[in-house]
């Protein structure tokens, strides 16, 4: 089904009525039926309407990395050194409350369908539990980025992790609208090779596994970047405009980095912290980022402070820390490689690159972390743990997997030299990574489809950021969230949220409270009543199971049997 004819046929008048106009005021000129000063007029409106045009065709560059804490990047408050990510956001827009799901795969699935990751049929990761909202797969109610992107023209790409299923052919990315990928279908997992249980694929091929092992140098990081660019050379040569969906790997555990990039940080944590979170949370407050008044979230009791460590521990601490600011420095570099590329072709003023993260900081392993092996070889099993994962997630609650703050809330940098004119802005309006399809559909002017391959598609649950990044008001009513029966659901300011499945609601006014250090669920129980049936009402709808994973249900049924 073609669900671009009417886009198609738009972007062709558009096009000829440049190219008419042109030869008309050429011929008249020459002619002298026309004065220059009306034949300079006639080209200054051509040259308005080619430039238009050109600004509501953008190239479109969605850069998703992994496991990245809100506070990990220069321009968000870190002292990781970020050069290529802090120019973007300088020359373009970063947003303060920009939100994802709070865990990899259902984040993956409600960027690419546009929809609440349940309806999408993951709302957890990809084991399938043969009930809608949890197949572990993409399924066939939803469209992605990549189908409605081709449909509207454009050369479509994806390098990196894909991880909304792999089980056969039919779940990977050619599948799902895009034309080329490069990258590892189950997920992610390695920096240097293949670990067990994955693959590098091109297009449908397998070309790297742990039997069949990757060149001498080859860096995860660097890999999906520099591939990326090939399919832009595609791109540019067929004369196409072209979207791409770069979705690192890094920051995620097993933390690997190469010598010479540890070395640059190994020392730098000793400080502890205690002191580097008070350090980040200070940049946020300079940079406008956050407000003063909010109270920073305390360290938590299961973490120890810095200053009651042996030397030892904080030596190991520091490593583990070292080989993390190392990951996210070379997913910076990438950056840079990638906006070099673009520059070299002609491709970078015209192109909306979108960077963000998929869940806050990890804090798997626990306090302690782990480090297990060299982390500059591919056998080694390093994480950053609890303690860390605390101060990636500077100033706010809670970590990966979870519905506060510090779980969902991500860096959004949005790019476009033609397109955004507020150059080093920020937004303040709270947006969710649903809206990326709908943006998408709108400056490519592709038509999302009612239905595809004979199956009804559901609606888009995101509105499109095009009035935000033109300095205008979003019109957004609500915004809702799941995962592992942790929840929440936001409305204007109001924040109702839980931890897990039978945890008690908790309500935050986020104007006032950002950082949710001030329950007023007490003080305001028929808003909280009202936001729980919003809520719920949303889960049924949504294929959302209402207290947590529906196969610990079918376990305890099991059980009792």
């Amino acid at each position: 089904m073609d669900f671009s004819t009417s886009h198609q046929s738009q972007c062709t008048v558009r096009r000829a009525d440049g190219r008419n106009l042109l030869q008309l005021a050429t011929s008249l000129y020459m002619n002298n039926k026309m004065n220059i000063q009306k034949a300079l007029l006639a080209l200054l409106l051509v040259m308005i309407l080619i430039g238009n045009a050109q600004a509501e065709r953008p190239n479109i560059i969605v850069i998703l990395v992994d496991d990245m804490g809100f506070s990990d990047i220069g321009c968000y408050g870190s002292e990781i050194p970020t050069p290529h990510l802090d120019a973007l956001a300088a020359g373009g827009l970063r947003f303060k409350q920009f939100y994802n799901t709070g865990r990899c795969c259902p984040t993956r699935a409600a960027l690419l369908t546009g929809l609440y990751s349940h309806q999408a049929g993951i709302g957890h990761m990809t084991g399938d539990d043969k009930i809608p909202g949890y197949r572990g797969f993409l399924n066939d109610h939803s469209v992605t980025i990549g189908d409605v992107a081709h449909s509207a023209g454009y050369l479509t790409a994806i390098t990196g992790k894909w991880h909304v299923g792999s089980k056969d052919r039919n779940m990977y990315p050619l599948a799902h609208g895009f034309d080329r990928f490069y990258g590892v279908p189950e997920g992610g997992g390695f920096y240097f090779q293949v670990k067990k249980g994955r693959t590098v694929v091109l297009n449908d091929d397998v070309v790297a596994s742990e039997e069949k092992l990757l060149p001498e140098g080859w860096y995860s990081t660097d890999a999906w970047t520099e591939e990326g660019l090939s399919f832009v050379d595609e791109a540019v040569t067929a004369g196409k405009p072209f979207l791409w969906y770069l979705a690192h790997n890094a920051p995620h555990f097993p933390l690997q980095a190469t010598d010479e990039d540890v070395a640059l940080f190994r020392g730098k944590y000793r400080a502890g912290w205690d002191e580097l979170s008070n350090d980040r949370h200070q940049r946020q407050i300079e940079l406008g980022l956050i407000d003063e008044s909010w109270k920073k979230t305390e360290r938590p009791a299961t973490i120890a402070a810095w200053k009651s460590l042996s030397d030892e521990d904080k030596d190991r601490f520091d490593h583990i820390m070292a080989v993390y600011a190392a990951c996210v420095y070379r997913m910076d570099c990438s950056v840079g490689t990638l906006i070099e590329g673009l520059k070299s072709r002609g491709q970078f003023d015209n192109t909306l690159i979108l960077f963000m993260s998929d869940n806050g900081g990890c804090a798997e392993s626990g306090p302690k972390g782990k480090n297990i092996g060299d982390p500059t070889t591919p056998d080694s099993n390093w994480f950053c743990g609890e303690s860390w994962a605390w101060m990636q997630d500077t100033p706010f609650r809670k970590y990966k997997h979870f519905n506060h703050e510090g779980g969902i809330a991500t860096p959004l940098i949005a790019h476009w030299p033609a397109g955004i004119q507020d150059r080093g802005g920020w937004r303040n309006q709270p947006a969710h990574l649903i809206d990326i399809m709908a943006t998408i559909v709108d400056l490519t002017a592709a038509e999302y489809p009612k239905e595809y391959g004979g199956e009804t598609i559901q609606p888009m649950e995101g509105v499109s950021l095009r009035p935000v990044l033109n300095g205008r008001l979003l019109e957004r009513e609500v915004i809702y969230w799941e995962h592992e029966g942790n929840a929440a659901v936001r409305v204007d300011d109001w924040k109702l949220v839980r931890l897990g499945g039978k945890g008690p609601w908790e309500l935050y006014n986020l104007k006032s409270d950002r950082t949710e250090q001030y329950d007023l669920a007490s003080t305001e129980p028929d808003r909280v009543k009202k936001l729980a049936a919003m809520w719920s009402a949303w889960a049924e709808r949504c294929n959302v199971s209402p207290t947590g994973l529906p196969r610990k249900k079918k376990l305890q049924q099991r059980k009792k049997k």
